[in-house]
């Protein structure tokens, strides 16, 4: 399945990708199995996807691990917003 994988603020800094097309293996099917292939890719990968804060959307909407993604859908990943 391709999804469109958008990282934001830090996550995006931190490792220097902010939209790519990922090829994801036929297992996967929800956001938990997406952020666990997408954390195999490197230790920065994988820290920074598995910290419990960092939020997740399909097509612009928050989703969470047990979210489905489909074929072409978006998948991002923000890390917590705070403000004031």
């Amino acid at each position: 399945m391709k999804v469109e994988l958008r990282l934001f603020a830090a996550l995006r800094e931190e490792l220097g990708v902010a939209h790519e097309s990922v090829e994801l293996p036929p297992d996967v099917r929800t956001v938990a199995d997406a952020r666990r292939v997408l954390g195999e890719r490197s230790p920065s990968w994988q820290r920074a996807l598995a910290h419990a804060r960092v939020r997740a959307a399909v097509d612009r909407r928050l989703a969470t691990d047990s979210t489905e993604l489909k074929e072409a859908c978006e998948l991002a990943f923000f890390p917590p917003v705070t403000g004031g």
